[in-house]
C-alpha cells in the first residue's frame, strides 16, 4: 500500500465529509448533519433509547442527548414507553420527522446522483462497492474513519 494513494484517500474522505458537514444546514435549517444521522438510524431501527444511538455511533451520551432534545423540541422525535420493559423510554420519529427526512433524503440522493451524472455504470457499482467494504472494516463513528 502506497503512502502517496493513502494520503490521498484520507484527504478526499476529509473533504468529502466537510462537503456534507457544510450542505446538511443547505437541506434543512433544522438538521445538521449529526441531526440526520440519527433521524435516519431512528427510522431504520423502528425505535431506539438514546444510549443505543450513542452507542452505535460512538458519541458520548451527553451528545446524543443534546441532539436528542433539540430533534425533540423541533417535534421531529417523541419518546414511546418500551413495550416489553416499561422502565426504559424508545426513541421514535414523529410525522414530521419522517417528512422531514424523507424531504432531505431525496435531495441528498439528487446532489449524490448530480455529481456522478456522468460516471459509467460499472464505475458506479465498483465504487459503491468499495464505499461498502471500506465501511465494513471501519468503527462507525470513530475519529479514524
Amino acid at each position: 500500500m502506497t503512502e502517496t494513494a493513502v494520503e490521498t484517500i484520507q484527504r478526499e474522505m476529509t473533504a468529502f465529509a466537510r462537503r456534507a458537514r457544510a450542505s446538511a444546514g443547505r437541506m434543512h435549517p433544522e438538521l445538521s448533519l449529526v441531526s440526520y444521522t440519527l433521524l435516519g438510524h431512528l427510522e431504520e431501527s423502528g425505535g431506539l433509547r438514546a444510549t443505543d444511538l450513542a452507542a452505535h455511533y460512538a458519541l458520548d451520551k451527553s451528545t446524543v442527548s443534546r441532539q436528542v432534545t433539540t430533534l425533540e423540541r423541533a417535534g421531529l422525535v417523541e419518546r414511546r414507553r418500551d413495550p416489553e420493559d416499561h422502565r426504559v423510554q424508545l426513541l421514535h420519529l414523529t410525522e414530521a420527522g419522517r417528512r422531514i427526512l424523507a424531504q432531505v433524503s431525496v435531495r441528498r440522493r439528487a446532489a449524490v446522483q448530480e455529481r456522478l451524472v456522468d460516471w459509467a455504470e460499472e464505475d458506479l457499482e465498483r465504487f459503491a462497492a468499495y464505499l461498502v467494504r471500506y465501511n465494513a472494516r471501519s468503527g462507525a463513528g470513530t475519529e479514524d474513519d
